[in-house]
């Protein structure tokens, strides 16, 4: 089982207040987890991955983004601390690893990138060895070189870049992004089904070209509960008590600073939000917040009763979601209007 935090801000922020420095941060979570416990990895310490982009904008570097992974523990990984207290970004992806898919190797490290796009996922393919060779069918000799590793996550970020229309553009839109996750999830479920497969597959995936941010909260089944994900928005996230007790604070209603995270990354919960199953969050280049279903066979619409009583029981027994009852109250204890949706027309 996998976590992840996505930072965005009009501002850089310096790495360790989101990797190092927080009481719950990613790194702690990945040793101490509060809400997500795998009874049977508890632990995710195979392997670590940071993402970012530069913020001076000089053409020298390039509008590709800087990864750094290891296969050490994240939290035992002294170069991580070192670089997190020197680099500021305003786009950060960090993934922490525990193998369920794929052997333990640099290669299999979220996340991932090819050009401007980077790309990482939290959760499973269902029966992936059966679609496999489907799935590869369909990509291109370039973007089927671009896999290094053998994970079914690394292979969906390949299906993705075969689902934009110019891999090479210099810039893309958010729609654009957008439409290849809606058509990179169509297709996986058409694979599956295909093949029969029953089991649900747990699709939360980020991508990213350096503006625009889509991630999706997503499982295949109109009754299981998706892997949990939540947002948490603001102007400033700093530390306000001694120990990493950070909290998100908001003084106007702009967004300067949008967070997506696997579990909350601090113990304040009028901080975070779930997103909603099945959902996608889209954040644009102007730090606009949108929150979109993903229309297909397993929506189920708010009107219906089913949206707000899913069974955690698959999610929770891969460690993907708390077994807590208290999860869902404390989740809908929180305002779910405050995130924008679009409903279908």
């Amino acid at each position: 089982m996998c976590r992840f935090v996505i930072y965005k801000g009009t501002k850089p922020v310096q790495l360790c207040h989101l990797l190092t420095r927080p009481c719950h941060s990613i790194i702690n979570q990945a040793f101490d987890s509060r809400l997500r416990l795998d009874r049977r990895r508890p632990i995710n310490g195979d392997g670590f991955g940071v993402g970012w982009y530069d913020s001076s904008h000089d053409e020298e570097l390039g509008s590709q983004p800087c990864i750094f992974t290891s296969v050490t523990p994240a939290w035992n990984n002294v170069n991580l601390i070192r670089l997190a207290e020197k680099i500021k970004s305003p786009l950060v992806f960090a993934h922490v690893r525990a193998t369920t898919a794929g052997s333990l190797s640099l290669d299999n490290c979220h996340p991932w990138s090819f050009g401007k796009i980077m790309f990482m996922h939290n959760g499973g393919i269902a029966e992936f060895p059966k679609i496999k060779r489907r799935l590869q069918s369909y990509l291109s000799d370039e973007i089927f070189n671009v896999v290094q590793g053998n994970t079914d996550s690394e292979w969906a970020f390949a299906l993705f870049l075969s689902k934009l229309p110019n891999v090479h553009a210099r810039n893309f839109t958010t729609n654009v992004l957008r439409k290849a996750m809606e058509n990179t999830i169509a297709h996986i479920n058409e694979m599956t089904e295909a093949e029969g497969i029953t089991e649900p597959s747990l699709m939360n995936f980020c991508v990213t070209d350096g503006d625009s941010v889509i991630a999706t909260r997503y499982i295949s089944s109109r009754t299981e509960e998706a892997a949990s994900l939540w947002f948490s928005s603001g102007t400033t996230f700093s530390e306000y008590a001694e120990g990493g007790h950070y909290k998100m604070s908001k003084m106007d209603k702009r967004e300067n600073i949008i967070m997506i995270a696997s579990e909350p990354l601090t113990f304040e919960k009028a901080d975070w939000m779930e997103i909603k199953t099945n959902h996608m969050v889209v954040i644009t280049p102007k730090m606009n917040l949108l929150q979109i279903p993903v229309v297909d066979k397993y929506y189920v619409p708010p009107s219906d009763p089913a949206a707000l009583n899913r069974a955690t029981d698959f999610a929770s027994a891969k460690g993907f979601l708390s077994p807590d009852p208290r999860r869902d109250a404390i989740a809908r204890s929180h305002d779910t209007d405050a995130l924008p949706t679009l409903e279908p027309i």
